[in-house]
């Protein structure tokens, strides 16, 4: 970038962005929502899903070191209670392990992430090492990500609805509740992001950390369809389904 776009123009290609490589066009999704998964399939991906999930305070907690704004600490930090909750039984976190419990899985062997695949958690610490080692611009447009994710619930909630025997008001409620949680994250993430982004350097570095971010999430699918989807490829110590 020879010069500075817009926030307008800025906005429109990081729309573009997920346009192209959302993960909602990764095979596997395709799989998953339009009912075709197998149930050690659906289990792999809960399973390793856990990994990023609850990390995402983690990240958040790294991102809010950055900030020397009290008020942009307290807007950011409402992220944090939302996966972690602000009492134990609470928050998206535990939303998740009700799904894992949903699809036959125990929840003290998804916390402990010991069946997750390797690749799973190489990806996410590197998100969580991205976000405290970049700058807080980085940091936030990183997130932006969740620009796209709302038509991705909305499609999981169906096809999960319609295909599958675990699904139901408890399973789904991760998704639901981020219905409505990620619509406010979106508009501070991206508004600070615009407002920030002045130049091209640094909407230059902007476009690199969503790219970055969606490598992430892509990098994940990879692997579990590496691993579940294509025969023969578990690798040693991972999860391992009954119908494998």
């Amino acid at each position: 970038m020879s010069k500075a776009l817009s926030p307008e123009d800025l906005e429109v290609r990081l729309r573009a962005i997920g346009d192209e490589r959302y993960h909602d066009k990764h095979p596997f999704h395709k799989i998953l929502h339009g009912g075709e998964a197998t149930k050690g399939q659906v289990q792999a991906w809960v399973l390793n899903r856990f990994c990023y999930q609850s990390a995402i305070p983690r990240k958040d907690a790294a991102l809010i070191s950055k900030m020397m704004d009290s008020d942009l600490r307290r807007e950011w930090r409402s992220r944090i209670e939302d996966h972690d909750g602000r009492a134990e039984g609470e928050g998206g976190i535990e939303r998740w392990l009700k799904l894992a419990e949903g699809v036959g899985l125990d929840r003290d062997y998804v916390k402990s992430t010991d069946g997750a695949l390797a690749a799973t958690k190489f990806a996410v610490e590197a998100y969580v090492h991205f976000v405290a080692e970049h700058s807080l611009l980085e940091a936030v447009a990183s997130s932006l990500t969740e620009l796209f994710a709302p038509a991705i619930h909305r499609a999981r909630i169906a096809g999960l609805l319609e295909h599958y025997d675990f699904a139901n008001e408890t399973t789904m409620s991760y998704f639901k509740k981020r219905l409505d949680e990620a619509p406010k994250d979106v508009k501070f993430g991206l508004d600070y992001v615009l407002r920030e982004a002045t130049t091209a350097e640094r909407q230059q570095a902007v476009i690199a950390a969503l790219y970055f971010k969606t490598d992430v999430l892509w990098a994940q699918l990879d692997a579990l369809y590496h691993a579940y989807v294509t025969p023969g490829h578990i690798p040693p110590g991972a999860f391992r389904p009954e119908d494998a």
